[in-house]
């Protein structure tokens, strides 16, 4: 039986709360809202089915829990079908606010699901799951299959990448409102894929640094400038066509990812201690943009539309501008981080936990040859970590995300 996330309601005038029998499940009764006026927790689910992934273009979420996965050796590729269909069907009922699984085993045997969420909303969970290059390296029989633009990331100037941090088989992008929530999702996935997969690394993020809609307000990053103001929108249904959705009319485009895009993460760490140093003209000098309004140096208001020959040279608003890169686009949707202190000088190892999605991943590397190259950015932030990742498309009902590369495997 299923257990919706919502709070037990135990007051006598609450309604609709009845304990299962058997089983230690639960059932609960329908309501509109908790004690507390909080929104129905069904208002809070984002559908897990569609023709494209959640978690993309969705409502950027105030949560995340990223991590990177390496497939163990032995495995086949019918081995991964089997947990893309079963990591599916689990992250589906997650995000409906549901336990991953009934404890069939009785009291004798670990729990199915690990219980932190239990009594919290869906909190609008996005599982979102990606393959990287190194997975059609021969093991699985799938090089015929792999992308053209699905590489490993050049080198780019700037570049201090550790390898612990970077790269992975697969990806799992869990967003949410609640960031017990997003842990939830990840945990549960990797428990589930033990003795197929181990995590390579993993990133927990707070305060999304993008939106990615038009009903939400431009955040700010640690440096405490708005960040995204100019992003794509899920709203510009023809941009997204154009910038992040793969098609599949273009060479290299294979028809398993159609309705799919790609992933570019990047672990950006800002030197904290020395941006807070800076005065406030410098740093609005190296960011093309007044701190307090957001507006572009020059003009008024947050959303006016920069003038480039206005902006320093080397600002980071001119050089990362589509007027400056050949009109690319990417859907950006990136968290701040903070990991307490590093070990050797004790300052703080925070920053930015980039998350860009586009249909060919050499979008983003144009874009950041330019800006690791001349941004004066390049003074207060160091690229510590990195991955590329081809997201499939959204599973239709019934199905599982990455049936379309993985169905006919053995």
């Amino acid at each position: 039986m299923a257990f919706t996330r919502r709070r037990l309601l135990t007051s006598a005038g609450a309604g609709g709360l009845a304990a299962a029998a058997g089983g230690g499940g639960f059932a609960i009764g329908r309501v509109t809202a908790d004690d507390d006026g909080a929104p129905d927790a069904q208002a809070q689910v984002v559908a897990f089915h569609g023709e494209h992934q959640a978690g993309v273009a969705t409502a950027a979420q105030d949560r995340l829990h990223f991590a990177a996965f390496d497939v163990e050796e032995g495995l086949r590729a019918g081995d991964l079908r089997d947990l893309l269909r079963e990591w599916s069907g689990a992250a589906q009922r997650m995000t409906a606010g549901q336990l991953v699984g009934e404890n069939a085993g009785g009291p004798l045997a670990p729990p199915t699901d690990t219980g932190e969420a239990v009594g919290l909303t869906p909190a609008r969970l996005t599982v979102t799951f990606g393959v990287g290059p190194s997975l059609f390296d021969g093991r699985f029989g799938l090089a015929e299959s792999r992308p053209e633009p699905l590489r490993d990331l050049p080198a780019l100037p700037g570049d201090e990448l550790d390898p612990d941090r970077s790269g992975g088989d697969m990806c799992v992008q869990a967003c949410a409102d609640d960031p017990q929530v997003a842990f939830h999702a990840v945990r549960n996935l990797a428990r589930i894929g033990r003795g197929a997969v181990t995590v390579r690394w993993s990133q927990l993020g707070f305060g999304r640094t993008s939106s990615t809609s038009r009903a939400q307000a431009t955040p700010r990053n640690l440096m405490g400038f708005k960040d995204g103001t100019r992003n794509l929108k899920a709203e510009d249904a023809k941009d997204l066509e154009r910038h992040v959705w793969v098609a599949g009319d273009r060479p290299g485009e294979p028809a398993w990812l159609r309705g799919g895009t790609y992933l570019v993460a990047r672990r950006i760490r800002m030197l904290i201690e020395v941006w807070d140093r800076a005065s406030l003209g410098d740093q609005e000098q190296t960011i093309g943009r007044y701190k307090t309004s957001g507006a572009p140096i020059g003009g008024r208001e947050e959303f006016d539309t920069p003038n480039l020959a206005r902006l320093p040279a080397d600002s980071h608003v001119r050089l990362a501008s589509p007027s400056s890169n050949g009109a690319i686009k990417l859907l950006r949707r990136g968290y701040s981080f903070t990991d307490g202190l590093d070990d050797r000088l004790g300052q703080l190892d925070a920053g930015l936990f980039f998350l860009a999605f586009q249909r060919d991943p050499d979008a983003f590397v144009q874009v950041q040859r330019r800006l690791g190259s001349t941004d004066k950015l390049n003074e207060y932030i160091k690229h510590v970590g990195s991955g590329v990742w081809a997201i499939p498309p959204g599973a239709r009902r019934g199905g599982w995300v990455g049936e379309s590369l993985l169905a006919t495997t053995r």
